[in-house]
């Protein structure tokens, strides 16, 4: 088992100077991978910026969205940021994509959200396509990003066992985790598809005294549904 670490790229008060000084130690320390979350109608940094970055001042430790919502982009913009994020960190760059789950977020980005797991799915089918023509570049490493599809619905991890490398699951408890990982194991094997899903999940930890009430507020707010 790989144990990684968030960027806290969705935090109140956290500048660029901690930002990348965070990235420097990950990559220092024993952690897999530095992941970012993403929204748009949020105080946060842009995730492929944040990865960039962290790319910069980082040499081993692999970089992920955790997830990026891939409907709110045009695809083959999306496919040039992982690209180049994979390029300029010498192919540490892991792909997490999913169609989100907050209607505010494709509000503000003029994006109407009915019919997004369709045009998700039209992307996963493309993204692929665009980095090994080359037309769009920078080229990365091959065969590209490890890419993982998160999402609970039985259209999400079909997808995923159609399109993935593997799965990536958005938070909650040990059990919701081992729940949604026997689901993904499922709906791998139900398609066909030799060996096993990379499985990836997501939890918070408070860790130091006086720490459990600020990340519980964190995540109120951030997790809000409105």
């Amino acid at each position: 088992m790989n144990i990684g670490l968030g960027l806290p790229t969705t935090m109140a008060g956290i500048s660029g100077d901690l930002l990348v000084e965070w990235a420097r130690r990950a990559d220092a320390g024993p952690f897999s991978s530095l992941g970012v979350l993403d929204r748009i109608a949020y105080q946060n940094y842009e995730p492929f910026t944040a990865l960039a970055a962290a790319a910069a001042v980082t040499g081993r430790i692999r970089l992920a969205t955790m997830i990026a919502i891939a409907p709110l982009r045009n695809t083959a913009l999306l496919a040039k940021q992982a690209a180049s994020v994979d390029a300029l960190s010498g192919g540490r760059m892991t792909l997490g994509l999913a169609v989100g789950a907050r209607g505010e977020d494709y509000e503000v980005a003029n994006v109407d959200s009915r019919g997004r797991g369709r045009r998700f799915s039209e992307q996963l089918e493309t993204i692929r396509d665009i980095w090994e023509e080359g037309k769009i570049g920078p080229t990365p490493k091959r065969p590209g990003p490890h890419l993982l599809v998160g999402g609970s619905s039985g259209e999400a991890l079909a997808r995923m066992a159609r399109y993935g490398d593997g799965y990536m699951h958005g938070g909650g408890p040990p059990r919701a985790f081992a729940g949604a990982a026997a689901k993904a194991l499922a709906a791998w094997s139900d398609l066909g598809r030799p060996g096993r899903p990379t499985l990836w999940g997501m939890g918070y930890f408070a860790l130091g005294d006086g720490t459990a009430e600020t990340g519980a507020a964190y995540l109120r707010h951030y997790y809000a549904f409105t």
